[in-house]
């Protein structure tokens, strides 16, 4: 008799395809389409295992990572286990761990090593404590600004989108599998799941084929090239054919175009929701017959799949050999990852040298730093408090100051890590959050880093949202938790009163305001982006007492903001920034360190303006509403500094070209103030007439580029022909000769870009 140590699959001397090949030809139908299954290990971990074989599981404690590992050693071929999380902006449920700010505070850095750092760190902390996958990053394209999970993406651009996905998935996935701080990196949600109906989420996406090559694709096609090993499958429908089934994405595109050889995962329940959502199945053995046939290799948190694969393969629907395609896509990675020969299971040693350490709270910071967004300032800020240059009156000599610190998130610590993080409501293991000692809110940032004589005081003056429960029931038909509506707080006119003598009595107000958890995720999309509760009556009435008033938009995602910020001396936007937010902020307002976070996504004047993404198609009667205008309130690519750098003598060095040519082009940047910039040079390329209709300009490069005081310098781009594509009327990508213009600038906005132009020339 064989000895299990003989057994071919564990022969290390062997390459992986063999060792597959000999595991499956050893598996029972049964142990297939349990190795398909991911499964919440909240639940019945040993029915999870040991009944139905599962394959992975998701959602696990330490406690649970651990007692998983001990049933699989008790199972027949001994499988191990893929442990996966949504570490989505560092380890997102590990008391501990770092939290980063969350994807759309680091797609305002436009810094993709920053990104890939953040990325790096993450795995490092997450491997060490046995988890082997994480689902990120997120290459949905912020369109619908109501959508609950904008604040998940990179922005609206899909370029930059691809440049920091991409950068996120060498992080995550460090040297290769064999690296022992590697983890499995996941693009998600392939594809076209942000372009939602009404901003509602998972909704119909109206999507054609076209569309998606334009938009939605290419972040994908990018990380998919950059060797991302696993990729998520997005909820919706797509003109009626959900994600799930979808052949021509799965298989024309994924497969074949782009040959890519990765597992593929379900997201939540997309196997049973063909049944009971969609309604597009009639049981979940027809759901499990299409999922398999459609190519889906690992199916989340659908338990039935289970028995209904075993049922179609009983009744000749389906055979078990139709299932080795994902089983072995599975495998490739558990035998790559070593984790028969090591299940990389939770290390105390390592976590204790690795999780939340000074190297990594410090990264956590300097992208903090780099991510918060100056959108407005009268020359209030810098407050005079901070590192100004010696020069300044502005410097360590000012008087002694009060400054008013007012808001509901001013103090808010868990709210400030945003979705994903702590007790978001995804995981309930920490249920108070991540540690308050590791986290510093924007009133503990100024408290402490206001000279010593200056005095800050704080009054919260209003409350945001009230909740009740939903009157369709507390669960959905799978027995999902339905989450509780929200309801506008009304305004306390005590705590209001507070806050108004508290800025009265202010030399300038700081007030942090913005949305909580319970407006923000899968399920949570808001039907208005107007600042909720009594924070509108909060901000005009300490606007109302003349001191000079700071706006802290400590938000998600782009929200509406009232008439009275426009009058602000300041407003920043911080996103949800992370466990360092409050220190980043208070160092950019007293000027210690130089504002450089852009816009990677358009804030609007009213939510009827949606969409207001800066790469629209171009042609419609007039440029506004009858009542309002289309130009955003802040447009894609904007931030302002603590200077000014003015853009020139923007040249060509050719210009005519042919496809495989490359555009290189000079611009001249000038500081003309005395603090020094980190300004982003943006590159966009317009295609003035083409053959189909196209957005006006494109984002196809950028460059961060430091500028000193007086300095001036000029700035080298490149750019190549083949960039410059659009989507043909045959779907196909091409570059169309005729006349384009490349226009560099600080911002998307018009006004802001030079223009030059140049000829593709015909083939």
């Amino acid at each position: 008799m064989t000895s299990v140590i003989e057994l071919p699959y564990l022969d290390t001397a062997l390459s992986v395809a063999e060792r597959v090949d000999d595991l499956i030809a050893r598996m029972t139908p049964e142990e297939k389409a349990g190795q398909m299954l991911q499964l919440d290990a909240r639940d019945d971990l040993e029915d999870h295992v040991l009944r139905r074989f599962a394959g992975s599981v998701l959602h696990a404690s330490p406690e649970r990572v651990r007692a998983a590992h001990e049933l699989t050693d008790r199972t027949r071929l001994r499988i191990p286990l893929l442990v996966a999380e949504d570490c989505i902006h560092g380890h997102s449920f590990f008391e501990g761990a770092t939290i980063f700010p969350t994807q759309l505070g680091m797609a305002a850095t436009w810094d993709p090593a920053l990104v890939e750092r953040m990325a790096r760190v993450t795995a490092v902390e997450v491997s060490a404590t046995g988890i082997h996958w994480t689902f990120s990053p997120v290459l949905c394209i912020a369109r619908d600004l109501r959508w609950g999970r904008v604040g998940e993406t990179f922005g609206e651009d899909p370029f930059l989108i691809g440049e920091l996905a991409s950068a996120a998935v060498r992080g995550y996935q460090g040297d290769g599998l064999t690296d022992p701080t590697a983890i499995l990196a996941s693009a998600k949600h392939f594809a076209g799941y942000s372009e939602t109906q009404g901003g509602r989420d998972a909704s119909e996406a109206d999507l054609s084929p076209r569309k998606l090559r334009a938009w939605h694709l290419p972040p994908f096609e990018r990380v998919a090239r950059e060797g991302c090993r696993t990729f998520m499958l997005g909820y919706q429908t797509i003109d009626g054919v959900p994600i799930t089934v979808n052949d021509w994405l799965l298989t024309d595109v994924l497969r074949g175009e782009w040959g890519y050889t990765g597992t593929l995962v379900t997201d939540w329940d997309n196997v049973g929701r063909m049944v009971w959502e969609q309604q597009v199945q009639p049981d979940i053995s027809s759901a499990a017959v299409a999922a398999v046939r459609a190519g889906n290799d690992m199916v989340m948190t659908t338990p039935t799949f289970f028995e209904g694969a075993l049922e179609a393969i009983a009744d000749g629907r389906l055979d078990a050999s139709e299932l080795d395609d994902a089983v072995r896509h599975i495998l490739t990675l558990k035998f790559e990852l070593g984790l028969f020969e090591d299940r990389r299971r939770p290390s105390p040693e390592r976590i204790e040298a690795v999780l939340g350490v000074p190297e990594h709270a410090a990264l956590n910071l300097e992208i903090t730093r780099r991510s918060l967004v100056l959108l407005r300032n009268d020359g209030t800020l810098p407050l005079p408090g901070g590192s100004a240059p010696s020069d300044d009156v502005r410097g360590g000599n000012a008087p002694a100051r009060r400054v008013a610190v007012v808001g509901p998130l001013a103090d808010d610590a868990q709210t400030q890590l945003g979705d994903w993080a702590g007790n978001s409501g995804q995981a309930g293991w920490i249920p108070d959050g991540h540690p308050r000692e590791m986290i510093t809110t924007v009133l503990d940032g100024l408290r402490a880093e206001v000279p010593g004589d200056w005095e800050v005081t704080y009054a919260r003056g209003a409350e945001i949202l009230e909740l009740m429960p939903d009157p369709e029931g507390d669960t959905f038909p799978d027995g999902q938790p339905r989450p509780p509506v929200v309801t506008p707080a009304p305004v306390d006119e005590a705590q209001l009163a507070e806050a108004v003598e508290a800025a009265r009595a202010a030399d300038y107000v700081v007030a942090v305001v913005g949305d909580r958890i319970e407006l923000v995720g899968e399920g949570r999309s808001t039907a208005t982006l107007e600042l909720l509760g009594g924070q509108r009556a909060l901000l005009e009435a300490v606007a109302a007492t003349g001191t000079p008033l700071i706006v802290v938009l400590l938000a998600s995602k782009p929200q509406v903001l009232p008439p009275v910020v426009d009058d602000a001396a300041g407003l920043v936007w911080v996103a949800n920034p992370g466990m360092a937010g409050g220190r980043a902020l208070a160092e950019l307002l007293l000027g210690k360190i130089e504002p450089a976070g852009r816009l990677p996504v358009s804030f609007p004047r009213h939510v009827g303006q949606q969409p207001t993404y800066y790469n629209q198609i171009r042609g419609q009667h007039g440029d506004r509403y009858a009542d309002l205008t289309q130009r955003p309130a802040y447009a894609f690519g904007e931030g302002l500094s603590y200077t000014t750098v003015e853009y020139s003598g923007l040249r060509l060095l050719e210009h005519e070209l042919t496809a495989d040519g490359v555009v290189r082009a000079q611009v001249t940047l000038r500081n003309t103030g005395s603090r020094p910039a980190l300004e982003t040079v943006q590159v966009y390329v317009s295609d003035l007439v083409t053959s189909v209709s196209w957005a006006d300009q494109e984002l196809k490069a950028f460059r961060r580029v430091t500028v000193a005081p007086g300095e001036e310098t000029v700035v080298d781009l490149e750019l190549p022909v083949a960039a410059c594509t659009i989507v043909d009327v045959s779907n196909t990508r091409v570059v169309e000769p005729g006349d384009f213009e490349l226009r560099v600038g600080g911002s998307s906005r018009p006004e802001d870009l030079l223009r030059a132009g140049f000829k593709v020339l015909p083939g």
